[in-house]
């Protein structure tokens, strides 16, 4: 991941101790460096301390941000005494920086609570907080109220932080690849390009005949070709899979990704079936699975927010993420369920990765037009899950997350497949039936679902649900 850019405002009231703020600037700055974060902070020669307390201080601490407006990605509130409430505001709104904002007060220490050494920023947090709200800026909270920046618990915090920023820069300038069009039998991947464009998600779309055609024109002598068969051959065991096969993928592989060079796009979502295996012989799964292995995720069906969700997630995460079917009940057992695609998942989610074919699409489509299909199991551990979607009739932007586990049950099937365990799975399907979701969520190996709740509504505005269980 790259390095994050955060901008820090520290608070100060003149008649509190100077040593205060002077401390607190210090301590920020050791945890900046400590978790390789850049800060874009006031000079110590540039106003009292380096701090923000009058309008003066709110103008000029707002141009810097502005200086760095392009790499900055969220702001930090430090507040080592109560602050000032308008520098702060005034400050942020100056800025017009709209990114995320954390707010941080330090504890008092209870043997120090003399007018040499007591701080009120358990009070002063409130005022800011409130004056945020009466600018309509939003803003972050800590888990404790007020919290030393150099604690473990704040550590936790400022990650989490750094990961709302990341989803909310990334969605918010997303590119997206449309390949191929919608498969008919599909409405429920329907989306509305309008409503993400309102988000800050552009779509770029190209056609399977273009994809088919640049294909066809790459000789099997390009020396990119080869490239790409070495690089799919030290991916994962070919199995059984013809030669022909791997061809085909190779010469999609830079097909795609030349587009998607081209375009600037951070994902895709392809048209996995059925022209794929019609008309150009293969299963797109192999290909799929190594971008999003690369941190390009892609989803089946053409499924644009459902390669959101993913996107979201793996932002979130810093992980890949895979796009699933809530597939099958795991028995009588309410919490577990089965997850599946036939199959497209990085390789991460998938220790026994296999280059194989698609069963059921091969049942209709021919077993030697499916080579290209992942065969694995995803093994015990942390489970977060999401779907973003476009609610077109009421014209917004929708969304759920949630945490549970993958676990090692039992279960013989083929394909890319998982058992998960989610705490009131039950309630949580019947929300998703009720409010008209699709059938499809993205996962990651990761327990965020913190991060996307904050990042989704308190920032992005989503009505979003945070499944608890």
């Amino acid at each position: 991941m790259a390095r994050m850019t955060i901008g820090v405002i520290v608070g100060n009231r003149d008649f509190f101790p100077d040593r205060l703020v002077a401390g607190g600037r210090i301590d920020i700055l050791k945890l900046f460096e400590e978790m390789d974060v850049e800060p874009v902070i006031l000079d110590e020669a540039d106003t009292k301390l380096g701090a923000v307390e009058t309008w003066q201080h709110a103008r000029r601490c707002a141009g810097l941000f502005k200086t760095h407006r392009d790499r900055i990605g969220g702001v930090l509130v430090c507040l080592p005494n109560f602050g000032d409430e308008k520098g702060v505001a005034d400050t942020l709104q100056l800025s017009a920086l709209n990114v995320p904002v954390l707010v941080q007060a330090y504890p008092d220490d209870l043997a120090q609570l003399s007018v040499e050494r007591r701080r009120d920023a358990f009070c002063g947090k409130v005022s800011v907080c409130n004056n945020l709200r009466q600018y309509g800026i939003p803003f972050s909270l800590t888990r404790r109220h007020t919290v030393h920046p150099l604690s473990p618990s704040f550590r936790e915090d400022f990650a989490a932080f750094l990961a709302v920023c990341r989803v909310v820069r990334g969605l918010s300038r997303a590119r997206i690849g449309a390949v191929g069009a919608r498969p008919n039998a599909f409405n429920t991947t329907r989306y509305s390009e309008k409503l993400l464009q309102g988000a800050g998600i552009s779509v770029n779309t190209i056609d399977l005949s273009e994809v088919f055609g640049n294909a066809q024109r790459i000789a099997d002598s390009d020396p990119r070709v080869a490239q790409r068969l070495d690089q799919i051959r030290g991916y994962a065991p070919c199995g059984e899979t013809p030669a022909t096969s791997l061809v085909q993928m190779a010469k999609l592989a830079i097909v795609l990704s030349d587009w998607m060079s081209e375009y600037g796009l951070e994902a895709t979502a392809i048209q996995c079936w059925t022209s794929m295996q019609r008309n150009y012989g293969i299963n797109p799964c192999t290909v799929m699975s190594m971008m999003s292995e690369s941190l390009m995720p892609s989803a089946c069906e053409v499924d644009i927010t459902g390669v959101v969700s993913m996107y979201a997630l793996q932002l979130a995460s810093g992980t890949p993420s895979a796009l699933v079917d809530w597939n099958n009940n795991y028995g009588d057992d309410d919490d577990k369920c089965v997850l599946f695609h036939c199959g497209n998942w990085a390789k991460s989610f998938l220790p026994d990765i296999l280059i194989s074919t698609a069963p059921i699409l091969g049942s209709t489509l021919g077993v030697e037009n499916t080579y290209g299909a992942l065969a694995g199991r995803t093994p015990a551990g942390p489970l977060t899950f999401a779907r973003v979607s476009t609610d077109d009739r009421a014209g917004r932007i929708r969304a759920y997350t949630g945490q549970g586990q993958f676990t090692d049950d039992p279960l013989a099937t083929f394909g890319n497949r998982a058992v998960v365990q989610v705490p009131g799975l039950q309630s949580l399907m019947r929300y998703i039936c009720r409010n008209g979701f699709e059938h499809h969520a993205a996962m990651s190996v990761s327990h965020t679902s913190a991060v996307l709740a904050e990042a989704f509504e308190t920032y992005l505005g989503w009505e979003t649900y945070h499944h608890a269980g």
